[in-house]
């Protein structure tokens, strides 16, 4: 073989790190793949059409936001929160603010509760749209998405009367939130859900008897229970699994220690379950919307809590139930305004390590329904 022969043989790039067998093809999904929610890089390995191993290969979104906490004052690191999980915002800013309080013994009012849990239990809804919406764009419907992310709209317009920001909303402070709610805005929070209700009837009769989405999703992307709890998985793609787990019921938080939560579940383990699940919480979230506001208690929407905040020396773990599973921090205070250690448990990271097992075996026009099913965010995963 001559040198230009050599030469020309050690610069065939290969698209994964092993070279594929005879009859066999490598094929990068992404990270500029408009399905794979992000920068996400999977390494397919296809026999004709079918898939044989899936490689996912993340970082490409990875800012370090762990060390930032540590080189932020507590109160400052809050607002870093809403960039990991950035569709579930103040669900995020809930389990960093809880961890601190907890740390520090601190049990905030009553009312504050109370709006934590209204305000997170729309932002859960906010982000189901989101993943209900694009799942279907996803396998090629179009309606959906604009009737969801409509409905999401007036979600972020409530944000944006609450804290003025419509998305990375910063409300959530150590002792409580930021404002308390303006003149008329649980009125109009009121007439939201009621609107609600009617678009989710509508998705449901537009999504669920489709007998299309019924084919793509029905008995594709298969987890079983035993898989579920074995992957650490968490939140619809755990209930989706036939395991009956949620935080809000089984280690409840703050106001979810007085407002019982219905906890949804679904057995088939596929990706019709997963989506069925997100669906039925949207319901569940309403309920408990209204009430909150049924309920909401007069008082202080905030503890006393200096601007400085230096909790005692210690160690903690808190964690709440975000719109896609556990979500929480571990948390080491050595005594000054910084954290000594931050370590923050992602659930989209989690749930994406058992994308190989679904993957494997299934066609590659499938792939895209596998992917989307898990409803992960890379800024979470990353992070």
């Amino acid at each position: 073989m001559s040198t230009q022969q050599e030469t020309n043989q050690q610069a065939t790039p290969i698209l994964g790190d092993v070279e594929p067998k005879a009859q066999e093809m490598l094929l990068n999904m992404g990270p500029q793949h408009p399905s794979t929610h992000g920068v996400l890089r999977l390494v397919l390995t296809l026999q004709g059409e079918t898939i044989v191993d899936c490689t996912p290969v993340i970082g490409y979104l990875h800012r370090g936001m762990e060390k930032i906490f540590e080189k932020r004052t507590y109160m400052q690191g809050i607002r870093y929160t809403d960039n990991s999980d950035y569709l579930s915002m103040i669900l995020c800013e809930i389990a960093y603010v809880g961890a601190v309080e907890q740390v520090m013994g601190l049990e905030i009012p009553r009312r504050a509760q109370y709006i934590r849990l209204l305000v997170g239990e729309l932002q859960r809804i906010a982000s189901h749209l989101v993943a209900v919406g694009t799942y279907l764009l996803d396998l090629g419907a179009s309606t959906p998405i604009i009737w969801a992310f409509t409905s999401r709209e007036s979600i972020l317009e409530l944000f944006e009367a609450l804290a003025g920001s419509r998305f990375t909303v910063n409300y959530n402070r150590v002792g409580g939130v930021l404002h308390d709610f303006p003149r008329g805005w649980l009125k109009q929070c009121e007439a939201y859900l009621d609107k609600l209700e009617e678009t989710l009837d509508n998705l449901d009769k537009l999504i669920v008897d489709n007998e299309i989405f019924r084919a793509r999703t029905q008995g594709v992307g298969y987890v079983d229970q035993a898989q579920a709890i074995a992957y650490g998985l968490t939140g619809p793609m755990a209930r989706g699994s036939g395991v009956n787990w949620d935080l809000r019921v089984h280690n409840p938080y703050m106001a979810y220690r007085e407002v019982p939560v219905q906890i949804q579940v679904r057995q088939e383990g596929d990706c019709f379950a997963r989506n069925m699940v997100r669906m039925q919480e949207m319901q569940e979230s309403l309920r408990l919307c209204r009430v909150a506001i049924d309920k909401m208690p007069p008082g202080p929407i905030s503890a006393r809590v200096p601007i400085a905040v230096r909790p005692q020396r210690g160690e903690t773990y808190f964690a709440i139930e975000n719109s896609r599973g556990e979500y929480g921090f571990y948390m080491i205070s050595d005594g000054s305004e910084y954290p000594w250690r931050a370590k923050m448990r992602a659930p989209s990271f989690v749930n994406l390590q058992i994308l190989p097992e679904m993957i494997r075996g299934h066609n590659m026009s499938d792939a895209v329904a596998i992917i989307g099913s898990i409803d992960i965010v890379l800024g979470c995963v990353d992070r």
